[in-house]
């Protein structure tokens, strides 16, 4: 089932954030329906650094080429800003989509951009996103490639002037919406009440954000159609190394730690070491059947 088709239903569609092939292939394991790349952790994990616009646009097609050779689910991009202009929001969707991307998720902040639920953003105009929006539209080669919306308005303008860029994304062609880093559950409730029925939603979960915690079922009664939990694996792994490598340091072993890890044969059955030699043995003599 495509995506386009799976957020047209009733049922709300849980995303949980990936940022390479392990993340997105246990997440396909775990039953997810799709995975949510997010820039954020890629610049946690690959850079050790805040998502503060430091990763390029090269940088997140590569990572959507190693997701798309290694799981089956659709691949929800954060394209950022679209890395610059309405041509490079145009170059952006055509190399995402070729890459495997099934949406890309544009937002209105200046370059360079920052977490939307850091303090300090500031924003393009909303007739410049919503050219943005057409543009991005107009580059991709398949109605089913979805383009989302996003606003980060509500803590540099304010929830109203949020809501009035949400009509103007929605007028331009957005697929779906994303009003960013609503601050309570009548800001929450709101933006149901203006866009449910008009175009999926999209919401945002943030351990120590600034949206308050509801959980998948909980957005859909309320009315979201698709939730991502973008930073979550990088969080629970940063506890995880950290508690990981201060055992190492100071015991010299890892004897303490073995019920917390799989071994070497139990990873090698998660990421299907031997399926793999078996595929390549078929060809040691030449493929025949």
């Amino acid at each position: 089932m495509s995506l386009k088709k799976r957020l047209a239903d009733d049922r709300i569609l849980l995303a949980p954030g990936v940022y390479d092939a392990l993340t997105a292939l246990l997440a396909e394991q775990a039953g997810a329906e799709a995975v949510y790349l997010s820039g954020a952790s890629i610049a946690y994990t690959r850079f050790g650094r805040p998502d503060i616009g430091l990763v390029s646009m090269s940088e997140v097609a590569d990572t959507i080429a190693v997701l798309r050779d290694r799981v089956a689910v659709p691949i929800v991009v954060d394209a950022d800003n679209g890395f610059g202009n309405a041509l490079n929001v145009q170059r952006t969707v055509r190399l995402f989509e070729r890459m495997g991307a099934a949406a890309l998720q544009l937002e209105d902040q200046t370059m360079p951009k920052r977490c939307g639920h850091l303090d300090g953003k500031s924003l393009i105009t909303q007739a410049e996103m919503a050219g943005k929006i057409r543009a991005a539209c107009d580059a991709r080669a398949s109605q089913e490639t979805l383009i989302i919306g996003r606003s980060d308005a509500v803590a540099v303008e304010g929830f109203e002037a949020a809501l009035e860029r949400g009509e103007a994304y929605l007028e331009a062609g957005a697929d779906m919406l994303f009003i960013e880093a609503p601050q309570s559950m009548a800001e929450i409730e709101a933006v149901v009440k203006r866009f449910a029925g008009r175009a999926p939603l999209m919401a945002n979960m943030v351990e120590g954000g600034k949206t308050p915690a509801v959980d998948a079922a909980g957005l859909e009664r309320l009315g979201f159609s698709f939730v991502i939990f973008p930073g979550g694996v990088v969080r629970a792994l940063a506890a995880t190394a950290q508690d990981y490598y201060g055992n190492l340091v100071a015991s010299g072993s890892n004897a303490a730690f073995r019920d917390r890890m799989f071994d070497l044969g139990g990873l090698n059955e998660i990421i299907g070491t031997s399926e793999l030699l078996a595929r390549g043995k078929r060809y040691d003599d030449g493929g025949a059947a």
